[in-house]
C-alpha cells in the first residue's frame, strides 16, 4: 500500500465532503436537513455498518486479536489524557477553554470519519476493530470526559452510554464471539443500509464547512500546532509501543488510523452545552478533518 493510493482514497473523501459543501451553498441543503442526516447517521445507518462489518468479519478475527485491540484501545486514550492534561495549558490560557483542549486532545472521529477511512482503504472487515475503539470511547466519555467538564463525576450519566452505538457495538462484538451467521438477505440489506454512512457522514462534514469562517479556521497558527501534534507527533510516538504488541501488519495500520484521527464533535457538543465558547473547537473540527487527508496516508506510509 502506497503513499498515493491512501491519498487518492482519502481525496475521493474529501471530494464527498466538497459535495456536502456544494449542496448546500446551492441551498439543497439547511439545518433542518443536516440535523435529520446526523440523526440517521447516529441511530440507524452508522450502527448497521459496524454489525455488518462483525458478519463479514466471522471467522476471521480471533480473540485473542480482539483482546489485543482492546488492550491497545485503553492505552491510546490513557495516553491521550495524559497528553492532553500536560499540553493544554500551552495552546489556551482560560481554564474553560484548556478543558476544551483537554477533550480534544482525548476524544476523536472514531465513527463519523474513522470507519469510512477504514472501510474504503483497508476493507469493511476491519470495522470490527474500530468497535472496540468506540466502545472503550464511549466509557472514557461518559466517565472522564463528562466528569472533566462538570467538574466532578456522577453515576446518573452513565445511562446515557446505553444507546444505539454502544447497541451495535455490543451486538457485532456477539456475532464475532459466538460465530453467529445470518441469512443472506439480511446480511445483503444491512451492509447496503450500512454503506449509506460514509457518503452521509461525509456530506454533513461538507454542511459543517460551508457554515464556517474560514478564517477563524485556517488563519490561527496555533491550531496548526495542535492538529500537527494531534494528527503527526502522537501517533507516531505510539507506534513503537504498538509494534511491540503486534506484528500483525494489517491491525497496526488500523490503530494508526485510530490514532490519528481528527478531533469529534463531542468536545464541542458538551462545551456548548456548558456555556462555553465553541469558536475554537469548531474551527479545530474542521482543520483538523481537512488536514488528515494528507497526515492519514503519512502515518500510513510509515507503518510500511
Amino acid at each position: 500500500m502506497t503513499i498515493f493510493t491512501v491519498f487518492f482514497q482519502m481525496l475521493a473523501l474529501l471530494i464527498m465532503i466538497g459535495a456536502g459543501y456544494f449542496m448546500t451553498k446551492k441551498g439543497m441543503m439547511d439545518a433542518h436537513t443536516n440535523g435529520q442526516m446526523s440523526g440517521m447517521i447516529v441511530n440507524v445507518f452508522n450502527p448497521l455498518l459496524v454489525f455488518s462489518g462483525a458478519l463479514h468479519a466471522v471467522g476471521e478475527v480471533s480473540l485473542d486479536t480482539m483482546g489485543t485491540v482492546a488492550l491497545i484501545a485503553v492505552g491510546m486514550f490513557l495516553f491521550f489524557i495524559a497528553v492532553g492534561m500536560v499540553l493544554s495549558p500551552f495552546f489556551d490560557k482560560d481554564r474553560e477553554q484548556r478543558k476544551i483542549f483537554r477533550m480534544m486532545f482525548v476524544f476523536s472521529n472514531l465513527g463519523f470519519i474513522g470507519i469510512p477511512v477504514v472501510s474504503s482503504i483497508l476493507g469493511a472487515e476491519y470495522i470490527v476493530y474500530v468497535t472496540e475503539f468506540m466502545l472503550v470511547y464511549t466509557i472514557v466519555f461518559y466517565t472522564y470526559g463528562i466528569s472533566l467538564m462538570n467538574g466532578k463525576f456522577s453515576l446518573s450519566t452513565l445511562k446515557e452510554m446505553v444507546n444505539a452505538g454502544t447497541v451495535s457495538g455490543l451486538a457485532a462484538m456477539a456475532v464475532i464471539l459466538f460465530g453467529i451467521r445470518l441469512p443472506d438477505f439480511v446480511d445483503t440489506s444491512v451492509t447496503y443500509l450500512g454503506n449509506v454512512t460514509s457518503p452521509m457522514a461525509l456530506v454533513a462534514v461538507g454542511f459543517t464547512l460551508a457554515h464556517s469562517e474560514w478564517g477563524k479556521i485556517f488563519g490561527q497558527a496555533r491550531l496548526y500546532v495542535f492538529a500537527a501534534v494531534k494528527l503527526l507527533a502522537l501517533p507516531l510516538l505510539m507506534l513503537p509501543v504498538l509494534k511491540m504488541a503486534t506484528d500483525d501488519a494489517a491491525l497496526i495500520r488500523v490503530c494508526m488510523v485510530m490514532f490519528g484521527m481528527p478531533i469529534g464533535n463531542m468536545p464541542l457538543i458538551l462545551g456548548t452545552r456548558k456555556g462555553i465558547d465553541g469558536t475554537i473547537c469548531s474551527a479545530a473540527i474542521i482543520l483538523t478533518t481537512v488536514l488528515c487527508v494528507v497526515t492519514v496516508p503519512v502515518l500510513l506510509a510509515v507503518t510500511g
